[in-house]
């Protein structure tokens, strides 16, 4: 079975556009859906949008990252949410700001992924960029200009996993292309901080097990999601 992808550069051939037409951004079916994403986002901080590659190049999709997944570089560490060591002597040792967890993944950057895959040919296409933009309500969207970190692929294997922690990024897109045999179900906790409240009684309770405010998103192969982690 041959894995390389005849037109990456046409999106169509493994993107569902009949049920997502990028390409027609003025297609009624498209404007539901980023009307129907702009509220998700809105009210919880995640739009998950289902199946929007075709089914037919799973295969191909998933042998593309895992074909990647060698060349990964694999850290473990302990990280609070805020995304340092910890050990401040301003806050009790008992603080969010304190709490450590242990972060254990690797990744692949944008500069190791070959530039004929699916991936790649989403990131760089001007349909889907434009459409990001408009489920997130933005006028214009660039790409990261960090050859590295511009798109990754996150590899996480057995035994690995990530602590409870705020992203560093304004948003974030992500796309399933393996699942796991076990576990790997992704939780959030909606608004728990906003802009000059950290809202630290509430990030305590969270990481002393109040699952209250937890939320679980499985993702399938082929679903994108779009998250305001900040």
């Amino acid at each position: 079975m041959s894995h390389t992808l005849l037109n990456p550069v046409d999106v169509s051939t493994f993107i569902d556009t009949d049920r997502y037409p990028i390409d027609r951004p003025e297609d009624p079916k498209l404007q539901q859906i980023v009307a129907a994403a702009r509220a998700e986002l809105l009210a919880t901080g995640c739009a998950h949008l289902p199946a929007v590659f075709r089914p037919e190049v799973y295969e191909q999709l998933m042998f593309e990252t895992t074909a990647a997944a060698p060349d990964a570089f694999e850290l473990t560490r302990d990280l609070t949410p805020y995304g340092d060591s910890g050990e401040l002597e301003d806050w009790p040792t008992n603080h969010p700001r304190n709490k450590t967890g242990i972060m254990s993944n690797g990744f692949v950057g944008k500069d190791l992924i070959p530039v004929d895959t699916m991936i790649r040919a989403l990131y760089d296409n001007d349909d889907f960029k434009r459409f990001v933009a408009d489920c997130m309500g933005i006028e214009t969207l660039h790409q990261f200009a960090d050859p590295i970190r511009g798109l990754v692929i996150n590899v996480m294997n057995n035994g690995t996993q990530m602590p409870w922690h705020f992203d560093a990024n304004e948003f974030i897109v992500s796309l399933m292309t393996k699942k796991p045999a076990d576990g790997g179900m992704f939780e959030y906790c909606p608004d728990l901080r906003e802009p000059g409240d950290e809202h630290y009684d509430a990030v305590e309770k969270v990481l002393d097990g109040d699952r209250s405010p937890v939320r679980t998103l499985e993702l399938n192969v082929g679903d994108l999601q779009l998250f305001r982690g900040r």
